[in-house]
């Protein structure tokens, strides 16, 4: 009998996932091609021996991995579905990658410099990312980057990784682990470290062996690759491109404090270059048809009119949405608000906000669309407002994220959306306080 709880889960696994043959192994995960008999869709299946991981006291590390891969949903991170565990295994179900691993490329020889900074550009993305969520990966290897059937780069594995709560009061990580060759200088020490800084490093390693083919600090004896490691004594061979060079001392700067940032790794000449021609996500191809729609769609239309419980909802204080929504309301992607001016004067509100900001903005009489030029963690940010009249001189506004990141889009809210439509949200007289 299946437990819902998936606690006792074999009958659970085989009543909804087809376990086929083994596609990888590490020293306490075997990973399995799997079939979900619901959907029919492949997946990887990583499986733990708990007895194993318990014995060695990794279980927190397993927890932390689990958390980790629910937290960071990403193009370039392998995706997490779910975990569901037995008596004696847990299992992850994640998406299934099927190009293998980017070490295996490399490992055939050294890659062009236009397809180790496509590689790179991936790879800085997903980091960027992790990094906004207080996540830092901190086992960044070519192992743990693998490619997918069209060759878009997937990082993987982040049973090492650390979250900002792990910070001590200095705020510093102050664990020792990662892959030798690939592990930063102030890693190695016991001094604690930055985990941001400390991930570039391993970037930075992963693109000098893209280019390179083989190690920047290579010796038999750790102890001799460690003192290289500490002076950041490495040699770029002579087809680097000067820029390529550039960057690259700087990722590998033994000094953490002058290491160059993520911010500023891809504002570097080299980085930029050839920037993918990124295909249009199905957002931003609503957002580019988005009039012609409308105008097909809703020629003549007025602004919709709003039901008691959309009105009563207004008011803060009977804000019925914590009933249904486990979100908590600064976390809402969003956001109404009620105003006296008419739709008209919404709509130019928008369009000056928009002009401000160098947004793109569509419009029909109902509706207000503004997307951003440049292209954030998770492609262009977009917000789009609904216009509802409730009275000829009562309109309501209700405004949500139409694609992008979360997190921009809550920060743009608080910094530039609110300011701007201050003035014209309506307050009831007995509260002072914005319902938006």
């Amino acid at each position: 009998m299946a437990d819902k709880s998936r606690d006792d889960s074999s009958s659970v696994l085989h009543g909804k996932y087809d376990l086929g043959r083994v596609i990888g192994h590490g020293t306490f995960a075997k990973v399995y091609h799997a079939r979900n008999l619901q959907t029919g869709k492949s997946v990887a299946m990583k499986v733990v021996g708990k007895e194993k991981v318990i014995k060695v006291g990794m279980m927190e590390q397993v927890k932390r991995e689990i958390s980790v891969m629910k937290m960071v949903k990403h193009p370039n991170i392998v995706e997490f579905y779910e975990v569901m565990a037995s008596k004696s295994k847990i299992y992850f179900a994640m998406e299934l990658v099927k190009g293998g691993e980017l070490f295996s490329k490399v490992a055939k020889g050294r890659l062009k410099e236009d397809v180790a900074r496509a590689y790179f550009q991936q790879l800085i993305s997903a980091i960027d990312f992790c990094h906004s969520r207080g996540v830092y990966h901190r086992d960044l290897k070519p192992e743990n980057l693998l490619l997918d059937d069209e060759g878009n780069l997937k990082v993987t594995d982040f049973g090492l990784s650390a979250f900002s709560e792990n910070l001590k009061q200095d705020g510093l990580l102050h664990t020792t682990c990662g892959t030798p060759a690939y592990v930063a200088p102030e890693v190695i020490g016991k001094n604690g470290y930055d985990g941001a800084k400390a991930d570039l490093w391993s970037c930075g390693v992963i693109l000098y062996v893209l280019i390179a083919g083989f190690l920047p600090f290579q010796d038999d004896n750790i102890v001799a690759m460690y003192k290289k490691i500490y002076r950041g004594d490495f040699k770029c061979p002579p087809w680097f491109s000067t820029e390529a060079r550039r960057l690259v001392t700087k990722l590998l700067d033994p000094n953490p404090d002058t290491r160059i940032t993520i911010a500023k790794v891809m504002e570097t000449p080299w980085f930029k270059k050839s920037l993918p021609k990124t295909i249009q996500t199905k957002e931003e191809m609503e957002f580019d048809n988005f009039e012609r729609e409308e105008e097909i769609g809703a020629k003549g239309k007025q602004a919709e009119t709003l039901n008691a419980f959309h009105i009563i909802s207004l008011s803060e204080g009977f804000d019925l949405s914590p009933l249904f929504e486990e979100k908590k309301r600064e976390e809402k992607e969003e956001l109404r608000f009620a105003t006296t001016k008419p739709a008209s004067s919404v709509i130019s509100r928008f369009e000056e906000m928009a002009k401000a900001l160098n947004f793109t903005v569509k419009k029909s009489e109902t509706k207000v669309k503004l997307q951003g030029h440049e292209r954030g963690r998770k492609g262009k940010l977009a917000i789009a407002a609904d216009i509802f009249a409730v009275a000829p001189s009562f309109v309501v506004v209700e405004i949500k994220k139409d694609s992008g990141d979360t997190l921009e889009y809550n920060q743009f809210c608080r910094k530039e959306l609110r300011p701007a439509l201050k003035d014209i949200v309506w307050t009831s007289p007995a509260d002072n306080s914005t319902p938006a």
